[in-house]
């Protein structure tokens, strides 16, 4: 069984900054693609960055130069370290697993980022 399991959301200020943590078991990590999407009320799904197996990595142009995405294979864990929040950032952050390219068939159930003063 695969599970996904987000923390690290919550409320922060705008130009705060948040780290997004996603354990992962029942896969095996290291050869997966990890990928955060976000959802914002009234927003479809979109991507908000990815890594790959080899370690590259690309992102959305609209968190490009002020987050970042990492994992760790020892820990099954990818990270999203986001900086200079903003409101447009508000939505809820999902953790998705995917074996090569494409959009994840593993999804965690979401953590909440909300940026507000």
């Amino acid at each position: 069984q695969v599970t996904l399991v987000e923390s690290g959301g919550g409320l922060v200020q705008p130009g705060g900054s948040l780290r997004l943590s996603c354990a992962a078991s029942g896969i095996t990590f290291s050869i997966y693609t990890m990928a955060w999407y976000r959802q914002a009320p009234g927003k479809q799904r979109e991507l908000v960055a990815r890594i790959f197996s080899g370690g590259s990595t690309n992102y959305a142009d609209s968190v490009k130069g002020r987050s970042t995405i990492s994992r760790d294979n020892a820990e099954n864990t990818v990270y999203l370290q986001m900086n200079s929040l903003n409101p447009e950032d508000t939505a809820v952050y999902y953790c998705g697993a995917r074996f090569g390219t494409g959009v994840p068939n593993y999804w965690g159930q979401g953590t909440q980022v909300t940026v507000s003063s």
